[in-house]
């Protein structure tokens, strides 16, 4: 699998993370230059740039160059594919962290909200068991509406239109 290259939307890596050449990459990575250019203007690679627009590639980068070259020759991937593997790689990793601010936010919502008891009326029950009358009034809790605990206010408006 692909590591999700952090540098990819121009984020710096770490104070202090080792930053190498092109010259350097090539020799880590066990790539030509010429082939890690490439996988720059393809879009496999996208290192860091310096300010005189040189390339500066980070670990995270050299790990990637090895794991493109790997499906590449060993595993007979062609260059586009690579590139479809890793955005959806990317949007999986978008997507897990989606869940898990949902989560959050669903486990907030849910610590911070009082449920109310509303009563379903008899034809939506199930029937359990027949001829068996079931208590009065029935409640569904997974069905509950939910007011905020810290809300400004619980009160309960009743509207009766009148009639002309």
């Amino acid at each position: 699998m692909l590591p999700n290259d952090g540098n990819r939307a121009g984020r710096r890596p770490a104070d202090g993370a080792a930053m190498y050449v092109i010259s350097a990459a090539a020799e880590l990575s066990g790539l030509h230059p010429q082939t890690l250019r490439q996988y720059d203007r393809l879009g496999l690679v996208s290192p860091d740039r310096a300010p005189g627009r040189g390339r500066r590639y980070s670990a995270r980068d050299i790990e990637l160059l090895r794991e493109v070259q790997r499906l590449s020759q060993d595993e007979g991937v062609n260059l586009a594919g690579i590139k479809r593997i890793r955005e959806l790689q990317d949007e999986v990793e978008a997507l897990r962290a989606q869940v898990a601010e949902l989560r959050e936010s669903l486990a907030v919502a849910r610590a911070t909200t009082i449920p109310l008891a509303v009563p379903v009326p008899q034809e939506h029950l199930a029937a359990g068991g027949q001829g068996m009358a079931a208590p009065q009034p029935t409640y569904r809790p997974d069905l509950l509406p939910a007011i905020p605990a810290f809300g400004t206010s619980t009160a309960l408006v009743v509207s009766k239109p009148q009639q002309r």
